[in-house]
């Protein structure tokens, strides 16, 4: 049984240590939740005009801010708790079985109220944070996303929304795209047609009388035609007649 001595020590303890976690609740606004949204934590107005990691950083910071209020908390709730039991007299005994709790562990740690057999702490949990259910890898997870198809999947829908806008710059490639609205993963897959030349030619419902409308995509594939010296699949000439190519290579090596 803990002497008078003893008990005004523990008392002096708890008292002390409950009003150093208000001083500190109080100077630090409760980790600053007492404000209505983190931008007034940090001086922000509003998320428009930030980078979606400096959110993210924010929101950490918002989290952790949370979790340790929530641990201060339960930390005064303890001392409180301890502080009645002095004053009724039950201090020092286990809540759940009656024994004495041993004077080492009150040393150790003066806010409990069970002994070691009964603390309601000996079973680690298992409960993993909420965010973890979504970190897994975002594709992959759904039937086709693994497969060649041509089926709508999860990756075109990344696609489909990253049109309108992600983070990313040019200057986050190794090689810089030309727009920014390309700056997101595989913009330059082909929509709706597999061959660049289907994007400017047509023809009629017989597959005949090839049409060829002048586009920009039009003129940068004639440009890297050129370039390769390579004939269209498509034209007066078959793919595979490249005469006038070789005459035309033949008059500048003569030159």
């Amino acid at each position: 049984m803990l002497t008078e001595q003893q008990l005004n020590t523990f008392r002096y303890r708890l008292e002390k240590a409950k009003s150093d976690i208000e001083r500190r609740l109080k100077n630090n606004d409760h980790f600053n939740l007492d404000r209505g949204h983190y931008h007034e934590a940090s001086g922000e107005l509003s998320s428009y005009d930030n980078h979606p990691g400096d959110e993210a950083t924010e929101l950490y910071e918002r989290e952790k801010d949370i979790a340790l209020h929530e641990h201060v908390e339960k930390e005064l709730e303890d001392i409180e708790q301890a502080l009645k039991a002095i004053e009724n007299g039950t201090y020092g005994k286990c809540e759940t079985c009656g024994k004495e709790i041993s004077f080492e562990r009150l040393e150790a740690i003066p806010t409990t109220t069970h002994c070691m057999e009964h603390s309601p702490d000996q079973v680690a949990s298992i409960n993993r944070p909420l965010e973890e259910e979504v970190l897994h890898p975002p594709f992959g997870q759904f039937e086709y996303d693994d497969q060649e198809v041509v089926a709508f999947d999860a990756e075109d829908a990344w696609q489909e929304v990253a049109q309108w806008g992600t983070s990313n710059t040019p200057s986050d490639f190794v090689v810089a795209p030309d727009s920014y609205n390309e700056t997101y993963i595989e913009a330059d897959d082909r929509e709706g047609y597999v061959e660049d030349y289907e994007n400017f030619i047509a023809t009629d419902i017989e597959g005949k009388n090839i049409m060829v409308y002048p586009s920009q995509r039009h003129e940068q594939y004639e440009e890297d035609l050129d370039s390769e010296g390579f004939m269209t699949v498509f034209g007066d000439l078959k793919p595979y007649e490249e005469e006038p190519y070789v005459e035309e290579d033949e008059q500048k090596d003569k030159k």
